[in-house]
C-alpha cells in the first residue's frame, strides 16, 4: 500500500528515535573545513564539531543540498510506489529549496510535493513530526501538505547568541543587522521571522537573555495547548537543562524533545548558541 514518505534535511537534528519510528528520510547538508567535507550529523557530530571549533581559526564553509541528492532520493521513495513531501530548511537561509524545486522538476513526478518550510533547527523538526505522525495515519499527499502547512501557524523558535561573529561572517544576519555595533556585554535575542533571523531585542547578560527567551516563548504560546518543546544547543548542556527545567514547570508540555544544533547550522551561529523551539495548538 502506497504511503506518503517526509523527507527533510539534517539541520532539523531530530532525535533518531523519531527518524527510525516514523521512517522520515534525512538528506545531510554538507560542512567543508580544512580541506575536508563532512556530512552534517553523519560524519561529524556536534560534540565533535565545536570541541574542533575551539582549536582552530579555520572558518568552515556549508553548501546546501545537491540536486543530484535530492533526486535520488525521490526516485527512490518513487520506485517503491510511495509519495514523498519535502520539508527542508528555509529558502531564507539556504538554497536547499530551490535545489529540491529542481529535483522535483527532473523526477517529472505528481507524487511529490515540495514546502518551502521557512524554518530551521527543531522549528522544522515539529513540522516534520506534524506531517508524519499524519501520514502513519494514513493521511495521503494532500492532507499531509495541509498538515504542514497549518503546523507553520503554530510553530516558533527564539534564540541567543554569545556573538554576532559567525552571524556576520556567514551572511546570514538579515535583520539583526541592527544590533551590531552594541556594548559587547549586549545579548542578542533572535528568531526566525519569515524564514529569516531577524532580531527579537537584546538584554546585558546571558542570564536575562534566557530569561527575555522564556517571555517570549509564554507570549508565542499565549496559552494554547497542547504545548510542545524543544531546547537545542552550541555545547551549553548544562544551561540547556536548566532551561528544559524551567519550561517544563511552566508549560507541562505534552513533548519534550532535547536536541543539538547542527554542525552546520552551528557554523553560522557558534558556540554557545541556545535555542528555543516551541508547537502550541
Amino acid at each position: 500500500m502506497s504511503k506518503v514518505v517526509i523527507i527533510t534535511d539534517s539541520t532539523a537534528y531530530l532525535p533518531q528515535q523519531y527518524i527510525e519510528q516514523y521512517g522520515i528520510r534525512v538528506i545531510p547538508l554538507t560542512l567543508t573545513w580544512e580541506g575536508k567535507n563532512y556530512r552534517d550529523g553523519l560524519d561529524i557530530q556536534p560534540d565533535e564539531f565545536y570541541e574542533k571549533m575551539k582549536t582552530t581559526s579555520a572558518i568552515p564553509t556549508t553548501s546546501q543540498l545537491g540536486v543530484f541528492d535530492l533526486e535520488r532520493m525521490f526516485r527512490s521513495v518513487l520506485d517503491e510506489g510511495n509519495f514523498v513531501l519535502g520539508l527542508f530548511i528555509s529558502s531564507g537561509i539556504s538554497g536547499s529549496y530551490q535545489s529540491a524545486l529542481m529535483a522535483k522538476e527532473n523526477v517529472k513526478s505528481d507524487r511529490v510535493e515540495i514546502v518551502d518550510t521557512r524554518l530551521v533547527s527543531m522549528a522544522l523538526g515539529f513540522q516534520v513530526l506534524a506531517a508524519a505522525r499524519a501520514a502513519a495515519d494514513g493521511a495521503g499527499l494532500g492532507e499531509c501538505l495541509d498538515v504542514a502547512n497549518q503546523a507553520y501557524q503554530h510553530i516558533g523558535v527564539y534564540f541567543t547568541v554569545d556573538t554576532l561573529t559567525y552571524l556576520v561572517r556567514g551572511g546570514r544576519i538579515g535583520g539583526a543587522k541592527r544590533l551590531l555595533g552594541s556594548a559587547l556585554n549586549i545579548k542578542p535575542i533572535l528568531e526566525i521571522r519569515d524564514g529569516k533571523i531577524e532580531a527579537a531585542g537584546s538584554v546585558i547578560s546571558r542570564r536575562k537573555a534566557l530569561d527575555r527567551l522564556v517571555d517570549l516563548v509564554e507570549q508565542g504560546i499565549n496559552g494554547r495547548e497542547p504545548v510542545r518543546i524543544s531546547v537545542f544547543h552550541a555545547a551549553c548542556p548544562d544551561e540547556a537543562v536548566i532551561l528544559t527545567e524551567r519550561l517544563e514547570d511552566k508549560f507541562h508540555p505534552l513533548e519534550n524533545i532535547p536536541s543539538f544544533v547542527s554542525p552546520v547550522i552551528g557554523s553560522h551561529v557558534g558556540p554557545g548558541t541556545i535555542s528555543i523551539a516551541y508547537m502550541a495548538g
